[in-house]
């Protein structure tokens, strides 16, 4: 379960967050938009460690990943239907 706070409601009530960050990853926001995300240590370590051993910082320093097919899809939110009448 994902939950989002905003950095006031963080900075007021920190304890709020650790517990909603037992449950799943809380995403901090400023001004509206992510900043910061508060996971569990015991999650972090699930991250910080692949199942094939590599860690998070060797995944994304991966110079094979060029390699890798990706076709980003435009996110529906985003697009508008245009009305040229």
């Amino acid at each position: 379960m994902k939950s989002t706070m905003t950095s006031r409601e963080f900075n007021h009530d920190a304890s709020r967050a650790k517990r909603a960050a037992r449950q799943g990853p809380v995403i901090i926001t400023e001004r509206g938009k992510p900043s910061h995300v508060l996971l569990s240590y015991e999650e972090y370590e699930k991250l910080r460690h692949s199942k094939d051993g590599q860690n998070i910082i060797e995944l994304l320093a991966d110079t094979d990943a060029s390699e890798v097919e990706f076709e980003p899809q435009a996110p529906s939110s985003l697009v508008k239907d245009v009305d040229l009448d």
